[in-house]
């Protein structure tokens, strides 16, 4: 589960790290209310459920009140990939000295949470990995273990944190690895922690919490505000949209089409049970993006139902408001209905995968 930056940052609040004095607007009223409040230059954020925000234009700042509304319309309008904002969190600008970068991540690999801290914080942790890899702090902790502020301390040491700050960068590294283990988390971050003349303060904050341990975290329950989509959808830069049952034979298809010199343009997961529903408004979504040229429908029928997936498609395709070519690879439960439904339809199909993936790439190309 997702948590917005601002509830994440109410927890870290209640378990002793220092956040800036913020509040959330909804209206433009709420956000001319939070600027008098603070009455400071203020950063409004975006608040969203993905990363890239500031790359969007999902963060502006304001050195005056009457900046506010402006600036708060201008957010609202935004879409980042895919969400579209609803919600600002209003927060004082805050003068930075400094910026560092900590977080904990659940490693599946080694089976035991991963600290990773770096002096360079406010970039792509990424970006450092890849380019400044002796910059990037990494230090396993053992969960049937206690994690003391003294090894804290070294990892804060290990960063090349100057001496004043060992202590106080510790502090946060420690209190950001309670909140991990306290509340089940997947991740925990805080990207940038700055440095200001008044101390440390977490300027952002991420906080996911484990699915299947949400019945232990019942002061989460309420938190649950991430829409509950049937799919997963997120816009690429390509030309032909790719739907899949499944996260993995999502990225299959895509792969596929890679192979061929084909680019996506989506990553649309529609998930194991997708009804017709589901289907017609999926690939009501991915017609709706002008940069579609083809769509590259990928499903194995396992609790999917392959005549619904035909029966969704045909729906779709009486009222599409745009005539765009429809690939469709189908196959699996009820494959035999479902591809008689489409042939009736006059609409033509493949069982392979590979055949599919080539033929959509050789329409978007003849386009």
């Amino acid at each position: 589960m997702k948590i917005y930056e601002y509830l994440a940052k109410d927890l870290f609040k209640k378990n002793g790290i220092p956040v800036p004095q913020g509040y959330l607007a909804q209206s433009i009223e709420e956000a001319k209310k939070a600027s008098e409040d603070i009455n400071k230059p203020l950063a409004l954020k975006s608040q969203v459920l993905v990363g890239g925000r500031g790359k969007a234009g999902g963060i502006k700042f304001a050195d005056k009140s009457e900046e506010v509304p402006e600036l708060f319309n201008q957010l609202l309008k935004l879409e980042i990939k895919g969400e579209k904002v609803e919600m600002v969190l209003l927060e004082e600008k805050l003068d930075v000295q400094s910026e560092f970068y900590i977080s904990v991540v659940m490693d599946r690999s080694a089976k035991m949470p991963l600290i990773m801290a770096s002096t360079e914080g406010g970039v792509d942790i990424e970006q450092v990995a890849r380019e400044t890899p002796e910059k990037l702090v990494k230090y396993h902790i053992n969960p049937l273990e206690e994690f003391f502020p003294y090894q804290a301390r070294d990892i804060a040491i290990n960063m090349g944190v100057p001496n004043p700050l060992i202590s106080k960068v510790g502090s946060f590294i420690w209190r950001l690895f309670n909140v991990f283990m306290k509340y089940d988390a997947t991740i925990a971050e805080i990207n940038p922690l700055v440095l200001t003349p008044e101390g440390l303060i977490a300027a952002d904050a991420k906080l996911e919490i484990d699915d299947d341990a949400l019945y232990r975290q019942r002061e989460l329950a309420s938190f649950e505000t991430e829409k509950k989509d049937e799919f997963a959808y997120v816009k690429l830069e390509g030309n032909i949209a790719v739907i899949g049952n499944g996260a993995g034979l999502t990225l299959s298809g895509m792969d596929m089409l890679k192979l061929y010199g084909g680019e996506p343009a989506t990553f649309l997961d529609i998930g194991g049970g997708a009804s017709q529903d589901n289907i017609a408004r999926a690939l009501n979504l991915v017609l709706s993006n002008p940069n579609v040229k083809v769509v590259f429908l990928n499903v194995l029928g396992g609790i999917t139902r392959a005549d619904d997936v035909a029966n969704g498609v045909i729906n779709v395709l009486k009222d599409a408001e745009r005539e765009v070519p429809l690939v469709i690879r189908l196959t699996g439960t009820n494959e035999e209905e479902g591809q008689r439904i489409l042939t009736e339809a006059g609409v033509s199909y493949e069982t392979s995968m590979e055949a599919a993936a080539k033929k959509a790439v050789e329409i978007a190309e003849s386009l």
